[in-house]
C-alpha cells in the first residue's frame, strides 16, 4: 500500500530535532524523500540549546532507516542566499520538490519592558523573514513540478496574544499574513499554502529548556498571575508531542487535503478558544 506522500520530495527547515525532525520522519514514513535544513550553531540570546551537526545527522539516520533518501544542508533561514543554495542542492540530488514545511523558529520570552532590539530583530528575522525566505527559495521548484503544498508553522500565538512573547506573537501573526497572501498568489500554479498553530510542544523550545528562558517566563508569570490561564489548554494536557503536529503537517501535505488552502489549522488542545 502506497504511503500518503509516496514518491514526493519534502523540504523541512529546522529539521535537526524537535518538530522539524518529527515532520521529516513522519513524511518519510509515508513515502517522501527529505531535504533537511537547519542552522546547527548556538545563536546568542536563545535560552535553550540549539541543534548540533550530530542532531541533523540523527535526523538523516532516522529517515534512512525508513529506506527513504535524505539530503542534509546547514543554512540559517535568515540568510536567503544560503537557504536558496541549500534548496537547489537538495532539489538537484533528489530530482524535484513537492512539499515545503517552513518550520524553523525561535522563542526568547520576556516581559514587554525587558524585550531588547536584539531580541526583536532576531525573532522577527527568524520566525517571519525566515519563512518568507523559505517560500521564495522553494516556490520556483514547486511551480516547475506543477504544484505542491506549503505548510507554515505558526503558533497559538499566531491567533491570540500570548503574554511575555511580544516579538514571537508579532512574527507568528505575520506568518498568517504570509500564508494568506501566498495562498492567493500561488493558487493558479496548483500550490496550496496553509499554517498550523501548535500549543506547547515537547521540544527544547517548547519546554523553554535552559535557566534563562525558563526564569524569564516564570518570573513574568509570577508577577502577573492573572495572565497565567492564557497559557492553559482546554483539553486536560499541559503539552503536545511533536508527532501530534507532524500528523497535521502530513495531512495538509497529502492529497487528502488537495482542496484545502489558506487555512489556519490549530493543533492546540483548545488553547486558542480560551
Amino acid at each position: 500500500m502506497a504511503g500518503r506522500v509516496e514518491g514526493k520530495v519534502a523540504l523541512v527547515t529546522g529539521a535537526g530535532r524537535g518538530q522539524g525532525r518529527s515532520h521529516a520522519v513522519r513524511l518519510a514514513e509515508e513515502g517522501a524523500d527529505i531535504i533537511a535544513i537547519d542552522v546547527v550553531e548556538q545563536i546568542p540570546l536563545i535560552p535553550y540549546p540549539q541543534p548540533k551537526q550530530e542532531d541533523l545527522e540523527e535526523t538523516a539516520r532516522q529517515v534512512e532507516a525508513l529506506d527513504r533518501r535524505i539530503v542534509t544542508r546547514t543554512a540559517n533561514v535568515r540568510d536567503f542566499a544560503a537557504l536558496k543554495a541549500a534548496t537547489e542542492a537538495g532539489v538537484a540530488e533528489l530530482g524535484g520538490l513537492d512539499i515545503v514545511v517552513a518550520n524553523a523558529g525561535i522563542c526568547v520570552p520576556d516581559s514587554w519592558d525587558n524585550i531588547t532590539e536584539e531580541n526583536w530583530d532576531l525573532t522577527i528575522g527568524t520566525n517571519l523573514t525566515g519563512v518568507w525566505n523559505t517560500i521564495r527559495a522553494t516556490v520556483p521548484h514547486l511551480i516547475e513540478r506543477g504544484g505542491g503544498s506549503i505548510v507554515l508553522t505558526s503558533s497559538a500565538a499566531g491567533l491570540k496574544g500570548l503574554p511575555f512573547l511580544t516579538p514571537y506573537v508579532a512574527a507568528k501573526h505575520g506568518v498568517v499574513g504570509l500564508m494568506r497572501g501566498f495562498a492567493s498568489e500561488l493558487a493558479e500554479y496548483g500550490i496550496r499554502v496553509n499554517s498550523i498553530h501548535p500549543t506547547g510542544v515537547r521540544t527544547p523550545m517548547g519546554e523553554l529548556a535552559g535557566d534563562g528562558g525558563e526564569n524569564a517566563m516564570m518570573t513574568a508569570l509570577g508577577q502577573h498571575q492573572r495572565l497565567g490561564p492564557m497559557l492553559m489548554n482546554m483539553l486536560p494536557i499541559d503539552i503536545t508531542e511533536p508527532r501530534d503536529q507532524s500528523n497535521a503537517v502530513l495531512f495538509l501535505a497529502s492529497d487528502e487535503a488537495r482542496f484545502i488552502t489558506s487555512v489556519t489549522l490549530p493543533v492546540d488542545a483548545g488553547n486558542t478558544q480560551f
